[in-house]
């Protein structure tokens, strides 16, 4: 794909390149810089491209920086002028801006939503001119905790009575193809009386036992009712089909998924909103809503994979509304597909799939698997219109900013458009150096950075664990590892087994094993980039976030190689973590069961039980608000190592839950001004102390 443009190595090309457009900045090595740490809080993010219905102008979110408060907008690209600019605006004092935007099918205006005020409200913005239109939407509460019998404070009367309709959020929607429709999905709104318990801080939390949920309802464009669907709760996504039916996902109330995946998909057809049909064949694992076939008769959609792998890891399937057959389309594929972004097509489906390091689309049909080929290692946000006279997608990789592109057809040129710079500067290049080695029968990859020291000198290096462990590190333009490379460090990015992007034995090669062959996947890693590169081995560091955050503490308690280690949100105890965490199917699969009915295994398994070898110096980084892997898991980790005479410091983040703090530390736009600004700054003076730097 991608054939007749080529984004050229040398910088006399990219420059010729980012003079096409300012999206891409040009990156020759003439007085680029490597970015500073404060460079970092001023890049933004570009996500959902929309083609237009008449594939003339995209619709891209906008995230601004850290720096100006990481609010998105909605930007138009005019792909003719190859110009943009911004669409939407954030009123003052809100927080989150202007996103899901979506087109009327006319193209005459776009939807989104904004919170601005006291609700998250829909929003239809006319291009011809003039402001945006809210719609003022609001329910008769389908729940009401104030009016049960045993409700506090006791009231005088708890006979039911008629509430006023109340004003409800909401939290996404999708316009039917007429234009006629709306599926808006909104949370049960908190009555009067609600509102009054909590004022009088009547609020005990019942927990697994909130009645309240997400419910669908379908809005006529013209005259704004509101008709709620019949369709259980919780519903998290709705898409219709060409013929104008709906495919609704609904995810098990009072925590149930926490016991069994438990997701159901109905079928809906909005003349009829009272009698929906469950689509029974349809696995309880289904992912998101899928995509209809242009001629309405099948559904597309992503459940776990027929081969044992770990939760989460999907194949994709073909669920025929005529027999209610599913067929699986992806069986045996040699990689890992993602959730989100299937696009059915005249003939068979595309997905968004990775494959080793790259991140590109693949078209299932009955032909067989066809991998699309990009000359970005990343692709993203790959859409179309209804004519699919267009395409439009993300693009980046290591020396590439993301970038957005627009082809006419899929396999012919494309072209960069002219959409607002991710970057604050022109920055110097450090292209991944893909590396490759074999450890107990697999073959393992690596991407290796080396800074323009290493052709002078032995460098150190920092070698970086990804999240997961069901996760894997992708060729893509990465910040953080500019910085670091700016400070003279190399950087090394493994892929050991568990990891996506090779296959589901692969995903499934570290079952019950967590610590184990992965641990000796990366240190067989670090030997074969020292042996190759000029890499010192006396001046190594180890980092990594979530599951990266784990396996550097299992390095803490097997190893002394490293000079320094650096873990954020990291799982110490595994039963203490299954305990408290926010859902633990996910870690039921390692080690085959409940943590008490395998303890040793869980044990094993926890980085916890080597903290009596600990020796290296080590720092935790932490949100306070983390729900994946609470504070209390870092906690325990630092007093076990304070109390073993090793160097250990701890530092807590207020009001930041697992993965926004990680994007603010990897250099992602942040409502959090300072907080990835501060990690990152320790992380540094960590590792420079202990390279005597």
């Amino acid at each position: 794909m991608l054939s007749n443009m080529r984004l050229a190595s040398s910088a006399f090309g990219i420059c010729l390149l980012a003079a096409a457009t300012t999206a891409v900045p040009c990156m020759a090595a003439y007085g680029a810089q490597f970015p500073s740490n404060e460079d970092l809080r001023h890049t933004r993010a570009l996500a959902a491209p929309q083609l237009s219905p008449d594939a003339q102008s995209v619709l891209v979110q906008v995230s601004d920086s850290t720096a100006d408060g990481a609010r998105t907008h909605l930007w138009l690209v005019d792909i003719r002028a190859n110009t943009s600019r911004q669409l939407t605006y954030s009123l003052e004092g809100e927080k989150q801006g202007e996103h899901n935007g979506e087109w009327a099918p006319d193209g005459g205006s776009i939807y989104f939503l904004a919170h601005r005020g006291a609700h998250s409200q829909l929003y239809r913005l006319p291009l011809s001119g003039g402001e945006a239109k809210v719609y003022d939407l609001k329910v008769a509460p389908p729940v009401d905790e104030s009016r049960l019998p045993d409700a506090v404070p006791p009231s005088a009367s708890k006979q039911p009575a008629e509430t006023a309709p109340v004003e409800v959020d909401v939290s996404s929607y999708a316009v039917s193809p007429d234009g006629k429709t709306i599926a808006v999905l909104a949370r049960d709104p908190q009555t009067p009386g609600e509102k009054k318990q909590q004022d009088e801080k009547a609020d005990a939390v019942w927990v697994d036992h909130d009645p309240h949920g997400t419910r669908l309802y379908l809005l006529d464009a013209v005259s704004e009712k509101m008709t709620p669907a019949a369709v259980p709760i919780d519903v998290h996504g709705a898409v219709w089909s060409r013929q104008g039916k709906l495919m609704v996902s609904v995810d098990a109330p009072a925590n149930a998924g926490d016991l069994a995946p438990a997701a159901s998909t109905w079928l809906l057809d909005p003349a009829d909103p009272t009698h929906p049909q469950q689509m029974k064949s349809v696995p309880a694992t289904a992912a998101t809503p899928g995509a209809w076939s242009e001629d309405g008769k099948q559904y597309y959609f992503t459940a776990a994979s027929q081969q044992d792998a770990p939760p989460g890891y999907s194949d994709l399937y073909a669920l025929d509304l005529a027999s209610g057959a599913v067929k699986d389309l992806s069986a045996g594929f040699n990689g890992t597909l993602e959730d989100r972004g299937l696009v059915a097509l005249h003939e068979g489906v595309l997905a968004r799939v990775q494959t080793g390091f790259r991140i590109t689309a693949v078209r299932f049909a009955e032909g067989g698997p066809d991998t699309l080929r990009f000359e970005t290692a990343t692709v993203s946000g790959l859409a179309t219109n209804p004519k699919q006279n267009g395409w439009v997608w993300i693009g980046s990789d290591s020396t590439h900013p993301e970038t957005l592109f627009f082809a006419d057809k899929l396999g012919r040129t494309a072209h960069p458009l002219n959409a607002p710079a991710t970057t604050p500067a022109l920055w110097a290049d450090v292209p991944a150096q893909p590396i490759h080695w074999t450890n107990e029968g697999k073959t393992i990859e690596g991407l290796l950075y080396l800074p323009p020291e290493a052709k002078q000198h032995k460098v150190p290096m920092i070698v970086d664990v990804h999240g997961g462990p069901t996760g894997a590190f992708a060729d893509r333009y990465d910040p953080l590892v500019l910085f670091l490379a700016g400070h003279g460090w190399a950087v090394l990015r493994t892929n050991p087994r568990g990891s996506t992007g090779y296959g589901a034995a692969f995903a499934a090669a570290n079952k019950n094993d967590l610590g184990g062959a992965d641990y000796r996947d990366i240190m067989a890693g670090v030997d074969a980039a020292i042996a190759a590169n000029p890499i010192d081995p006396q001046k190594l560091g180890l980092m990594g976030y979530s599951y990266g955050g784990e396996m550097a503490a299992f390095v803490e308690g097997k190893t002394d190689r490293f000079k320094a280690i650096v873990a954020g949100a990291p799982v110490i105890d595994q039963e203490s973590e299954y305990g408290t965490e926010d859902s633990s199917w996910y870690d039921r699969w390692f080690y085959g069961g409940k943590p008490w009915e395998h303890a040793a295994d869980a044990w094993r398994q926890s980085p916890l039980s080597g903290a009596a070898k600990a020796k290296t110096p080590f720092l935790l980084l932490q949100g306070q608000g983390d729900k994946t892997d609470p504070p209390g898991q870092s906690e325990e980790m630092y007093r076990a190592l304070r109390q073993m005479g090793v160097p250990v410091e701890l530092v807590e983040y207020p009001r930041e839950d697992h993965g926004p703090l990680a994007g603010g530390i990897f250099g992602n736009p942040s409502v959090e001004p300072w907080h990835g600004f501060d990690a990152r700054q320790r992380i540094v003076a960590f590792f420079s102390k202990a390279f005597g730097k």
